[in-house]
């Protein structure tokens, strides 16, 4: 089954149904549901899920993600969500290319996708999660989970490497 960007719920008039972004939030669902790296409850889940579901959209070129795909998408999606990877300026970009052809198209406005999209890159960006410190180096004695330092981190800075451990459990 194939998922275009811009699926109508009827005729003329009805909302236009946000089905790409929809798809890519619910394969970095199960994504990181099968990984069971956090309670799906969580801001972190979130931010994960939020931090797949744009890399899994904004990868989808072609405007379609059809479910046979997904599997050969894998090696694509931990590539971009790498540790040394640009990935919040390559999503910016994305995101800037996606709203400069949705002014070229005559319309102006972007579609409820990319409305979508940018909302969870919003979020993610300017959300910040108290996290620890990887950076520190505790008082020489090996710290628990709930001690040593801890920062005030952007979103996707914890929820990308959430989703890229994801990618590879699955």
């Amino acid at each position: 089954m194939l998922h275009r960007g811009r699926e109508s719920t009827g005729g003329d008039g009805e909302p236009v149904v946000p089905m790409a972004w929809f798809y890519a939030e619910y394969i970095a669902d199960e994504l990181l549901r099968t990984g069971d790296l956090m309670p799906p409850t969580s801001v972190e889940f979130r931010a994960g899920r939020d931090a797949l579901a744009l890399t899994v959209f904004l990868s989808d070129t072609d405007g379609e993600l059809s479910g046979i795909r997904v599997i050969t998408q894998l090696e694509t999606w931990l590539s971009l969500t790498a540790y040394d990877q640009p990935w919040q300026e390559w999503v910016q970009d994305r995101l800037d290319d996606l709203a400069a052809d949705a002014a070229a198209s005559g319309t102006g406005v972007p579609g409820p996708d990319l409305e979508l999209a940018v909302e969870a890159w919003r979020w993610l960006r300017e959300t910040e999660l108290l996290a620890p410190d990887l950076n520190a180096v505790p008082g020489g004695a090996a710290a628990g989970e709930d001690e040593g330092p801890k920062v005030w981190t952007p979103a996707w800075q914890l929820g990308l490497p959430l989703g890229h451990l994801a990618i590879h459990l699955f």
